[in-house]
C-alpha cells in the first residue's frame, strides 16, 4: 500500500527536500504541497491524502488553525506537525488541535521515512517520550488537582493503567513486559481506551491522560 502525502510549508527548499527524501521510497508518495495553511486545507480536500507533514509557522492560516480544520473535516487524514525547536508552543497547540506526533526539522532521512509510516498505521506516537514530555509541559500550566473520573469512567482499571503507560512513552512493548502481557494484548487495551473515549490516535490518548489529572505532569 502506498501512503499519500501532502507537505506543507512555506518554504520551497524545504518542501523540496522533504519531497526528495519521500518520493525515492517506493511506498510513500508526495501528492500536493502548499505554502500556508489555507493551501493546505485546500490541498487536502482535493487529494484525501494519508499524511500531511505541516509546518507549525505559516503565513495566511497557521499549522495549528490548519490542523484543527483538516482534522475536523476529514478524520482519517493524519497531521504531523514539523518544528525547529523542541520545546515549541505551537506544537503543543497542535498536538490539541488532533495532530499525530511531531518531527523536527532535522530529522535523519531514515527516520522521517519511519515516522510516515508508523503514523499512517495508526499504532503509536513519534518519540513517545519526546511527545509526552511536550504536552506535559503544556498542560501542566492547566493541569486539573484530581482525576476527572467521569471522563474516564468507562475504562476499565487495567485500561486506565495502560492509558498512564502510554501518557509516561511507553510503547506497546515496554507496556507489555512493564504489566506482563505480550504487546499484542497491550495494544489491544490502547485500542479499547481510545474507542471508549473516542479519541482518534495514541496523541490524543495521551494529551487526554493529562487533561483529565490520570498522569500528573512531570511525573
Amino acid at each position: 500500500m502506498t501512503i499519500r502525502m501532502v507537505l506543507a510549508d512555506d518554504q520551497t527548499l524545504v518542501r523540496a527536500g522533504f519531497r526528495g527524501l519521500l518520493d525515492h521510497s517506493d511506498d510513500l508518495e508526495v501528492v500536493g504541497e502548499a505554502s500556508n495553511g489555507a493551501q493546505a486545507v485546500e490541498m487536502v480536500a482535493a487529494t484525501r491524502p494519508d499524511i500531511v507533514l505541516m509546518d507549525v509557522r505559516m503565513p495566511v492560516l497557521d499549522g495549528v488553525r490548519a490542523t484543527a480544520a483538516i482534522v475536523e473535516r476529514f478524520p482519517a487524514v493524519r497531521v504531523i506537525v514539523l518544528t525547529t525547536f523542541e520545546l515549541d508552543e505551537y506544537v503543543f497547540e497542535a498536538l490539541r488541535a488532533g495532530a499525530s506526533g511531531f518531527l523536527l526539522k532535522d530529522i535523519e532521512p531514515d527516520e522521517l521515512r519511519q515516522a510516515v509510516r508508523v503514523v499512517a498505521g495508526g499504532d503509536m506516537l513519534i518519540s513517545p517520550r519526546v511527545t509526552s514530555r511536550l504536552v506535559s509541559a503544556f498542560v501542566s500550566k492547566v493541569a486539573p488537582t484530581s482525576v476527572d473520573g467521569g471522563r474516564l469512567a468507562v475504562l476499565t482499571d487495567r485500561e486506565r493503567e495502560v492509558m498512564s503507560l502510554v501518557a509516561s512513552g511507553l510503547t506497546n512493548e515496554e507496556i507489555g513486559r512493564r504489566l506482563s502481557m505480550s504487546p499484542a494484548t497491550a495494544r489491544t487495551h490502547v485500542h479499547r481506551a481510545m474507542v471508549k473515549l473516542r479519541v482518534r490516535d495514541r496523541a490524543q490518548l495521551v494529551v487526554l491522560a493529562y487533561q483529565t489529572g490520570l498522569v500528573a505532569p512531570g511525573s
